[in-house]
């Protein structure tokens, strides 16, 4: 069973592991006990990269249907490259609707009805609708073998080393889709910086009606947690109940991830209490706004010898609430890049070191084109460099 529902009884699971918090911190009494049977566990604050709370986050898990939210991340690249339109129609076809009608969690799509893309990203985000990711796999890429295909090769441009999928939906395929906790804050990262627009049309609903039929959004946090706006719950018998959520205060953003919790009651009071822990516990400051240059870097075999690097997202520093801390920051790339270079791609990072604490790294993109040279251009570009 792969429905996002939470009437199953508890689970038998391994013990869990300690956990790690940022500053040495000591867990108080209310968070410890409500994270107490929860094996795998992370929270970051976006803003600065750093890791708030942490335990196992580089273990792998079976995902069930926080798997979507890849879905959703490939169709919104998709719409963004113009390659998809929202209002593009889908046809139900009737291998679809005869495997996917009564199976888990849907929308209720009916066999050969036309159905639009903006309606099934709907589907799946809000109601968690295993026919409606099938659906936009076939709609899209003529079957789900292609849009498997696709997940997986923005898993990797991503860097998420301990992902693989073998579905659209999160349906049980004998472990061949599994995540890790750092790698869904790194997705859900890229969706809300990418994609902030489609991010607030899609997620965050408290339910929907489809075909005369109103289901709820099983999200824990929404309604509840001050700024909760999504993203993804999961359950299947193997995974037990999973949840990858983000909510943001003043501009600050915090993504968590709850996997392997024994009861859907279990999830969802660790992921409210994980939550305000994070926004209660700790502050962030101001570092560096939004497409401000940070520095330049070096360039080989393009039209220029430097490239300048840009903050892709405001990016903060966060202390312990009331602590305050030196905060030193170096470049990191592995350069000199080689042309050519596409404004925005992801090029160098930013290592930022608060008081003792390990320092985190926080992306930068390029500012601008470059193109690859010719002879008399590259030549040029060297010429110029040796006289900096």
């Amino acid at each position: 069973m792969a429905a996002d529902t939470d009437n199953a009884g508890p689970q038998q699971y391994p013990p869990v592991s300690p956990e790690k918090l940022a500053f040495g911190l000591t867990a108080p009494d209310d968070l410890a006990k409500e994270m107490a049977h929860i094996p795998v566990a992370l929270l970051v604050d976006l803003g600065s990269g750093r890791r708030l709370y942490a335990r196992e986050p580089d273990r792998r898990f079976l995902p069930a249907s926080v798997t979507k939210v890849m879905t959703a991340y490939v169709a919104f690249e998709l719409l963004a490259k113009g390659r998809l339109q929202s209002d593009q129609l889908m046809q139900v076809s009737d291998q679809a609707w005869q495997e996917w009608h009564a199976k888990g969690s849907r929308m209720f799509l009916e066999r050969g009805s036309l159905v639009t893309v903006d309606q099934l990203l709907m589907g799946i985000t809000t109601v968690s609708a295993n026919d409606a990711c099938v659906v936009l796999a076939e709609g899209t890429s003529g079957g789900v073998a292609g849009w498997v295909a696709l997940m997986n090769q923005k898993a990797q441009e991503l860097g998420m080393k301990d992902s693989h999928f073998g579905t659209p939906n999160g349906w049980m395929d004998e472990g061949q889709t599994y995540f890790s906790a750092s790698d869904l804050v790194k997705l859900a990262d890229a969706i809300l910086t990418r994609y902030p627009d489609y991010y607030r049309r899609y997620f965050g609903h408290k339910g929907m009606t489809w075909n005369g039929i109103t289901q709820p959004n099983h999200d824990p946090t929404l309604g509840v947690v001050d700024g909760a706006d999504g993203l993804k719950t999961g359950y299947t018998d193997e995974a037990k109940y999973n949840f990858l959520g983000s909510a943001q205060r003043d501009g600050r953003r915090l993504v968590m991830v709850i996997s392997g919790a024994p009861t859907g009651r279990m999830r969802a009071k660790a992921a409210r209490s994980l939550l305000e822990w994070g926004f209660s516990a700790f502050d962030s400051h101001p570092l560096i706004a939004k497409g401000a240059e940070v520095g330049t870097a070096k360039v080989q075999q393009g039209t220029v010898s430097l490239v300048r690097l840009i903050a892709p997202k405001s990016y903060y520093y966060t202390v312990p609430r009331g602590v305050s801390s030196d905060v030193s920051m170096r470049l990191v790339y592995k350069g000199p890049l080689v042309a050519p270079i596409a404004k925005g791609d992801r090029v160098a990072e930013l290592e930022m070191m608060v008081g003792a604490e390990a320092p985190v790294r926080v992306v930068l993109v390029a500012g601008d084109d470059v193109p690859r040279g010719g002879v008399l251009d590259r030549f040029r570009a060297g010429f110029m460099e040796f006289f900096q």
